[in-house]
């Protein structure tokens, strides 16, 4: 069998793998040529091997990484054939991420489809065309907006403003109705980074961008896809690391925390929670050890570990009261007085062996987050009533943990949450105990309505 021949440039090309990498598809978008030749070099790339493929001297490879930019279009055309670039990524023909990346809009349709379009646009205004509801899915191709050339902190306060606002969707509608939304603005926040920027207006973007991705795990993790959620954790941490914000820090180890308390993971949210103490400390935050410290005590409460869960729930309660009114960054603002009551309840819930005192206890601290939670806060009231509801079957109050659990469902139903659904687990358990109760075989009723979430079948 024939062997066939390689030729020396085939065999000198860079491997293509190297053209997919998320940072040389950044440079490459926007025909960065000095950043392309960095990132070459940086995987073992001379320049003379550079300016072998691409047909240039290697003055001139110097010349362009020392700061001069490349913008003929025959030059950028033989870099990319000689390099093996696709052209489409270097902007000379866009793909449609490509388009994406460089802010610009895919080709406009050839003159044949605009006068289609025209006249169908008459048809319709007319009233003298059909539509068809099963077209209603097909996408519509995007028109991207240009990254602006530099960011300033009017732009990043912007970017403030639409997170706290997709933080509260996501807390009154749950992550399955607000993820989507999260993506679409951490892919605009993402973009930001390439421009322009200055120091003061650089560290409040990346924290700005830190939020976003901490908001796209929080929401990954409340419809149940785990590995989406700890790549955005990860990525907020590098941006929180990379200007060094100690309570970001925290509040970061804070939501890998609570996916594994959510899982009852309890040694590796223990290990994830003693980390962020050390961060919390470090922040000069009260609140941020409060934080820490409540969720510390759920984790010890799973291991089984009840002195030292009682202990720590008293040290968060003690420590929160000395820092209550102190001002804090806007990510730890969460942490209020019905979050700690909250989880001084679950912690008492999560004991393997409860007192009829840690149940009333607990009951009452249920019922008082409960009452101070706003109403837009529907997934964290979802989660509360029905912890109050078992606790109450457990205590020999059954009318009345039975009205509690049909307003717990009341409002899980009006949140996309698969986090809700789980929780909601304990209830129905005890409820199954009791189906010659025809309130409560009701109940499981609408508790069994209540199906899960879809997932994401491709993690971003």
């Amino acid at each position: 069998m024939a062997t066939q021949r390689v030729t020396p440039r085939e065999r000198d090309q860079v491997d293509p793998g190297l053209w997919l990498r998320a940072d040389m598809r950044a440079v490459l978008a926007a025909r960065d040529i000095a950043g392309v030749f960095r990132l070459l070099q940086r995987v073992g790339v001379s320049q003379r091997r550079i300016a072998a493929l691409t047909g240039q001297s290697q003055s001139e490879i110097s010349e362009i990484l020392g700061g001069r930019q490349v913008v003929s279009y025959e030059v950028l055309a033989r870099i990319a054939d000689g390099l093996g670039v696709p052209r489409g990524q270097l902007g000379l023909a866009y793909d449609d991420l490509t388009a994406q990346m460089v802010g610009e809009p895919m080709p406009a349709p050839e003159d044949e489809d605009s006068r289609r379009l025209m006249a169908r646009l008459t048809e319709l205004s007319m009233g003298v065309a059909s539509v068809d509801p099963q077209a209603f899915d097909r996408p519509v191709a995007p028109t991207w907006a240009k990254t602006p050339e530099r960011v300033g902190l009017a732009d990043v306060a912007r970017l403030e403003d639409m997170t706290t606002r997709l933080r509260a969707m996501d807390h009154e509608h749950g992550g399955g109705a607000a993820r989507d939304a999260v993506l679409s603005q951490l892919g605009w926040a993402q973009r930001l980074l390439s421009a322009r920027v200055g120091e003061e207006a650089a560290r409040a973007l990346h924290l700005a961008v830190s939020e976003l991705h901490l908001l796209a795990g929080w929401t990954s993790f409340d419809i149940g896809a785990i590995g989406p959620a700890k790549r955005h954790f990860y990525r907020a941490l590098e941006h929180a690391r990379f200007v060094d914000e100690p309570s970001l820090i925290a509040k970061t180890l804070y939501c890998y925390a609570r996916l594994d308390l959510h899982h009852r993971w309890a040694p590796h949210a223990t290990q994830m929670l003693l980390m962020g103490e050390v961060a919390a400390q470090h922040s000069g935050f009260g609140r941020a050890v409060a934080m820490i410290q409540a969720n510390l005590a759920w984790a010890y409460a799973i291991s089984g570990d009840i002195r030292r869960a009682i202990d720590t729930i008293g040290r968060a309660r003690d420590e929160f009261a000395r820092a209550e009114h102190a001002e804090v960054p806007r990510w730890l603002t969460f942490f209020d007085s019905a979050e700690l009551q909250a989880l001084r309840g679950t912690t008492l819930a999560a004991l393997s062996t409860m007192t009829p005192q840690q149940r009333s206890e607990a009951i009452e601290r249920f019922s008082l987050s409960s009452a101070l939670r706003e109403l837009p806060q529907a997934r964290q009231r979802a989660f509360e009533l029905t912890a109050l509801s078992w606790l109450l079957l457990d205590d020999g109050a059954v009318a009345q943990g039975i009205q509690v659990g049909n307003d717990a469902v009341t409002v899980a139903a009006g949140v996309r949450s698969q986090r809700v659904v789980d929780r909601l687990e304990p209830l129905r358990e005890r409820l199954m105990k009791r189906l010659s109760d025809g309130d409560a075989r009701d109940l499981v009723e609408r508790i069994r309505d209540l199906a899960p979430i879809d997932q994401v079948t491709v993690p971003p």
